[in-house]
């Protein structure tokens, strides 16, 4: 039995679900800024509730490794890590736009080009981009979209473009007939959870010891540092 708890803070929306054999049991989300330390954890603890499960069942734990929110994704590493420690089970990291990708599928009905966004801030997002069946074939990495950005590939091909990142680039890119925007794709726990039991059954696990989120680029605080 795979009892995989998976836990996603890369963005504003915090989500945790609980996946058994790589089926869904429970899931739950918060949209509140800013609030996964403070509740984070009890969402954890009603999703065992409700599932009729304890911490002592879960035999692996998933993580959304980033990108995304420097202080969220630090926030889902501190807990996750802290209970592999603490209940001696593995840790799995899953790649937060990948999972987007596979939350976006039934909605390409034409095939496309999947480009899942995270904003990071002002006019640049975290972004890659991926065939229809989810392979690779721009990496992650942070963007600084302009009006030129993606030609190489809308000139030739659609693209889906989604994620808190494509909503602001949308006034910039929809000019392009093959930029296509799909609104409603966040990361989420589901996504994570159904990556993870994969990884699980292939043993593809992270050291708990040194494992670090996916931040891409430096930390850079809201703060402005004044001078007198």
């Amino acid at each position: 039995m795979s009892l995989i708890l998976s836990i996603e803070t890369s963005t504003s929306v915090c989500s945790v679900a609980l996946h058994l054999e790589g089926k869904l049991l429970a899931y739950q989300s918060l949209l509140i800024a800013r609030s996964h330390a403070e509740y984070l954890l009890s969402i954890i603890e009603h999703i065992l509730e409700v599932s009729q499960y304890t911490f002592k069942d879960l035999q692996a734990i998933a993580i959304s490794k980033g990108p995304g929110s420097y202080t969220g994704l630090r926030i889902g590493a501190a807990t996750a890590t802290g209970l592999c420690y603490a209940l001696d089970i593995p840790l799995i990291a899953i790649h937060t736009l990948e999972a987007m990708v596979v939350a976006v599928k039934p909605f390409n009905i034409n095939s496309a080009l999947c480009c899942p966004m995270i904003d990071a801030r002002r006019l640049e997002v975290y972004c890659l981009i991926t065939d229809a069946s989810g392979n690779i074939l721009e990496e992650a990495h942070p963007h600084i979209v302009t009006e030129n950005s993606f030609l190489n590939w809308l000139n030739t091909r659609q693209i889906l473009f989604f994620g808190d990142g494509a909503e602001k680039c949308k006034p910039i890119l929809s000019y392009h007939q093959h930029a296509i925007f799909i609104n409603g794709i966040y990361p989420s726990a589901e996504q994570i959870g159904s990556l993870a039991y994969q990884e699980f059954q292939q043993n593809k696990l992270v050291d708990i010891s040194t494992f670090s989120p996916l931040y891409l680029k430096p930390f850079q605080s809201n703060t402005a540092t004044s001078t007198m």
